[in-house]
């Protein structure tokens, strides 16, 4: 699953103000730098035939203010992951190239621990992006704790990342059915989950039941939760869950969805294994949703 392989040690409560400066000047450390909205990558590639993502701060010094990049952590071996905007983007022959993130990740061209840290490190600086002022006093806010958290240095407020959570859920009817819809922004012929922000105030059951109402006009009792999944698009948590159907009308929103509609267990196979008669297919693995519809094949009602 996308984002979710990071194992750095982030020992957020037990950052100084030296932090930053120790992690850049460790010879183990390796920097990401964004550029646009871009990182930039080399076309060396390692033994396993990847780009090269992490490098040296010595070796991009002239591309980023180092009093703003962030620590991410510390890899199990204790070397430093640290990401930063790039202040000059370097020119074509410095061998570098700006790939996306969601290309990169998509691509296959990522382990799954860069991947993950890439994941929180676009997460971080979208963060740090819209957090440029205070909230209470417009004053500008200061980088704190290596990243960890920003500072007003007018009124003393202290900002932490902000994670915004959405529920996705594969509700089913009990007897081999699940709901899937269509966004229009999907790929052609794919469907995948109802999906929707959790609102101020709202369990994540709530949400799921609302969200499933909204969005096809089914009611839902029970949900359980399966899993989560970080997605920095710019800066939520997939939170995955599987729902109990207590009615089968579909009515479904065509403000949201360009369709909407039962799937019996064969059919949501076939759409998995690309082997839909109609061409239809589901997510790809990269993704929670695919986990989901996965997890319903196999459920046993």
């Amino acid at each position: 699953m996308g984002f979710a392989g990071s194992r750095l040690d982030r020992d957020g409560e037990n950052r100084t103000e030296a932090t930053l400066a120790e992690a850049l000047a460790d010879d183990r450390a390796g920097l990401y730098l964004m550029a646009d909205g871009r990182w930039l990558t080399q076309p060396s590639l390692d033994g396993e035939g990847r780009p090269s993502l992490a490098f040296g701060p010595a070796a991009v010094t002239a591309h980023f203010d180092t009093t703003q990049a962030v620590l991410l952590g510390r890899r199990t071996d204790g070397s430093p992951r640290l990401a930063a905007r790039a202040v000059t983007m370097p020119d074509e022959a410095s061998g570098f190239v700006a790939e996306g993130l969601r290309g990169l990740a998509m691509s296959g061209a990522l382990d799954t621990e860069t991947e993950g840290e890439l994941g929180q490190a676009e997460h971080l600086l979208n963060w740090h992006a819209r957090s440029a002022f205070c909230g209470r006093c417009g004053a500008a806010t200061l980088s704190d704790a290596a990243g960890y958290r920003r500072r007003c240095p007018s009124c003393g407020d202290v900002q932490f990342p902000r994670t915004d959570p959405v529920s996705i859920m594969l509700i089913h009817d009990g007897n081999g059915r699940t709901i899937l819809g269509r966004s229009p922004r999907f790929p052609e012929r794919m469907w995948s989950c109802l999906a929707g922000f959790i609102e101020p105030g709202e369990t994540l059951e709530a949400a799921v039941r609302r969200e499933t109402l909204e969005e096809a006009g089914v009611t839902v009792g029970r949900v359980d939760y399966f899993a989560s999944q970080p997605w920095p698009f710019p800066g939520s948590l997939m939170i995955g869950c599987v729902g109990l159907a207590t009615s089968t009308d579909i009515v479904f929103d065509a403000a949201e969805l360009e369709a909407c509609r039962w799937f019996d267990r064969d059919e949501v196979a076939a759409m998995i294994e690309e082997r839909h008669p109609d061409g239809l297919t589901a997510p790809k693995t990269f993704a929670i949703a695919h986990h989901l519809v996965r997890a319903f094949v196999e459920m046993t009602d």
